[in-house]
């Protein structure tokens, strides 16, 4: 017996294919899948991915899922253009939409032919991370000489940070403990070290502090492709799904148990985002290395 959900793609395959939805058109998403046909979120969420690998539709941020155009999106024996194409299916539906025979569907091309120009999965997220780290190279609008290494290593961790708001896959794909082999990404670590130099700090010490800094940021980042998956998820804001819990928030402040918290969500000022954690905690690692070469 056919599946559900091959049965419900296949209907809109269909549809595409006689020309009723046409390139650029939307297709339902999942909670009118949901609606229409009376199945579950996993149900619908399969009939996008099935339509996805089969290359007639793409995300496109903030419109939704829509029927892909044209005969084929990027050339066979074009490597850079397949990277990007990665980077596009990575941005618009996380690191975990990503396969090898979802990018061969969106580049319309034989899933196998993908491996004459990468040898697997990990290989093409190692030229993902590369190009990203390509796309931003360290800034060059600050100098050690001119401005200071302070200015230089904070202007390097808001370069790694407006990356990571833009690309918020990234950070679940980098790894500190097992670094990949990314020039480009080696380039931003030299450039730290560089700006740290002739302040007594041992090479030892400069990498630490480099990547202490960007470890701090990535870290930071984690949280961003969650917050814009449960955003997808539940069509809300972290403000507004905030204002849902209020009742539940206030029912356990009531015990009494957490007079510090009481004492902050009743204060006028609290505004807490991403933003602000990762600006704090750079701010308070600056001053300690700041200390830390005035010891030397």
């Amino acid at each position: 017996m056919e599946p559900v959900y091959k049965r419900i793609a296949d209907n809109l395959a269909a549809r595409i294919t006689a020309g009723d939805l046409a390139p650029g058109a939307r297709i339902p998403s999942t909670r009118q899948l949901m609606a229409e046909h009376g199945v579950a979120m996993a149900t619908a969420t399969r009939v996008i991915t099935h339509l996805r690998e089969q290359g007639l539709v793409i995300a496109r941020p903030g419109v939704g899922t829509v029927v892909a155009g044209g005969p084929s999106l990027l050339p066979e024996n074009d490597r850079e253009r397949i990277v990007h194409a990665a980077i596009g299916i990575a941005d618009a539906e996380g690191l975990g939409g990503l396969s090898m025979r979802r990018l061969a569907g969106a580049l319309r091309m034989p899933t196998m032919s993908l491996y004459r120009f990468v040898a697997d999965r990990d290989e093409l997220i190692l030229l993902m991370i590369d190009q990203l780290m390509a796309d931003y190279p360290p800034p060059r609008h600050v100098s050690p000489e001119r401005d200071g290494w302070r200015a230089c290593v904070e202007a390097l961790a808001r370069l790694q940070w407006s990356m990571y708001r833009r690309h918020k896959w990234l950070a679940q794909a980098l790894s500190f403990t097992r670094p990949h082999l990314a020039p480009h990404a080696m380039a931003h670590t030299e450039w730290a070290m560089q700006a740290l130099d002739g302040h007594g700090l041992t090479p030892n010490l400069q990498f630490r502090a480099a990547v202490m800094l960007a470890n701090h940021v990535r870290g930071t980042a984690v949280g961003l492709e969650e917050e814009a998956q449960a955003e997808q998820e539940t069509g809300m804001t972290d403000g507004e799904w905030f204002q849902t819990q209020q009742n539940r928030f206030a029912a356990v402040l009531a015990t009494g148990r957490l007079p510090m918290m009481s004492r902050f969500l009743a204060g006028e000022d609290q505004a807490f985002d991403l933003d602000i954690l990762v600006d704090f905690g750079l701010q308070r690692i600056l001053d300690g290395l700041e200390r830390l070469l005035a010891e030397r």
